[in-house]
């Protein structure tokens, strides 16, 4: 008995121990100056002045997710946004809301953006323009922002440009005109445009951009009754990427992906859109009912994805703009359903964390792009699925998450 005692003598006294010193530690914290000043000197140091310039090398074609929502709320993705880094410089494909804060924490040097380019001109995908410009101004960006994108580019960009013209004058102003020059403030638009002067139409395809040894061909692709709607091909170091934008399965989009290393293709479950218009209906939601019969129309669904990759003979595809959102790996699951019979290069498989595309069933079906590690301005690599990796050299198509 008086061992028993004894032991929970000891044990009260040891956690009146820890007591005291959690309580004295958080009184520290709480009253020190020097301490609190000290932790957030280190956390700082750790975060400021921290670029990753390696990713700007030229010995490979780099690409990462930033944004891989549709314009439905989804607490976990931002809106259509993706990042390739070539030729020494890093390039945007759209710029959806919420894209520059991921891409912000990366670590990218800024200075160094080349240019954007506009899929087409719904929200979803420009939304963040403004900040794009705005901020990799004040970062150190040495001229105006390249804008690229289809006829009416000009009118997206100068309505950015007006609406941000006061902000620019308050920067300069407070600043200085040598950190902000006024000069380097606005976007310059670049419009791709067919031999007539309209939109890519049909199969067409165009060059847009060759530069130190990387090229950009625009493609023409079906998202009607939007135009001009364009996707894109980058080919850089003999590796190649091709940004699909929105659009129903697309010939003129496999011709131009023929042999890519990688597809970014915008998806939505045609069926899962199906339920929810029927949740709608019978929620007496009206409105919505109509919005999600009518957007049935001109999106792909997953195994028109996987269709294209396999007429294109693309060595990984990367499914994006996913509608509707994906809370979790079962509702992933859901959303490949069909791909499997899409072709026999592809087969889906559930997704863990981290979110990783499936394996292609051929062992010649690998992607050669580098998949740079990206995240919070230290490591986490490219095609984030929260925070976590597609490393694009291992696995191929599945669901992104940026």
């Amino acid at each position: 008995m008086g061992r028993v005692m004894t032991y929970k003598k000891w044990v009260i006294g040891v956690a009146l121990a820890i007591l005291v010193a959690t309580l004295a530690t958080l009184g520290v914290l709480a009253f020190s100056t020097s301490v609190q000043n000290g932790l957030m000197r280190r956390h700082f140091a750790r975060t400021i002045g921290v670029e990753r310039t390696d990713l700007m090398s030229t010995d490979a074609l780099r690409v990462a997710i930033c944004g891989s929502a549709s314009p439905m709320p989804d607490a976990s993705r931002a809106q259509s946004c993706a990042v390739v880094c070539a030729a020494g410089k890093y390039w945007i494909v759209d710029a959806g809301p919420g894209s520059w804060d991921r891409i912000a924490r990366w670590g990218i040097p800024h200075r160094l953006i080349g240019g954007v380019f506009i899929t087409h001109f719904h929200s979803d995908h420009i939304g963040a323009l403004g900040e794009f410009n705005m901020q990799s101004w004040a970062l150190g960006r040495p001229e105006q922002l390249a804008v690229y994108g289809g006829p009416g580019i000009e009118k997206v960009v100068a309505g950015f440009n007006d609406a941000y013209a006061l902000d620019r004058t308050y920067r300069t102003a407070h600043h200085g005109p040598k950190l902000m020059p006024p000069s380097t403030g606005p976007m310059r638009a670049i419009t791709i445009a067919a031999t007539d002067g309209g939109p890519l139409r049909g199969e067409a395809s165009t060059t847009v951009l060759e530069v130190d040894g990387m090229k950009v061909t625009a493609v023409a692709v079906d998202h009607h009754p939007v135009e001009p709607a364009y996707g894109f091909r980058f080919d850089f170091a003999g590796r190649s990427v091709v940004f699909s934008g929105d659009t129903t399965k697309t010939r003129g989009l496999a011709i131009v992906a023929k042999g890519a290393d990688l597809l970014v293709h915008s998806a939505q479950a045609q069926d899962l859109v199906e339920i929810m218009e029927a949740e709608a209906a019978r929620a007496g939601q009206e409105r919505m009912r109509s919005i999600f019969a009518d957007i049935r129309t001109y999106q792909s669904k997953p195994a028109d994805v996987a269709a294209v990759a396999s007429e294109a003979g693309v060595r990984a595809i990367v499914m994006t703009h996913l509608n509707p959102p994906l809370p979790n790996w079962l509702a992933e699951r859901v959303f490949r359903r069909g791909t499997e019979a899409a072709g026999s290069a592809w087969r889906a498989t559930a997704c863990s964390s981290p979110c990783r595309p499936a394996k292609p069933t051929s062992s010649t079906a690998r992607s050669r792009i580098d998949a740079p590690r990206l995240k919070a301005r230290r490591r986490a690599p490219a095609f984030t699925s929260r925070g976590a990796p597609f490393e694009a050299r291992r696995w191929a198509g599945r669901t992104s998450r940026g």
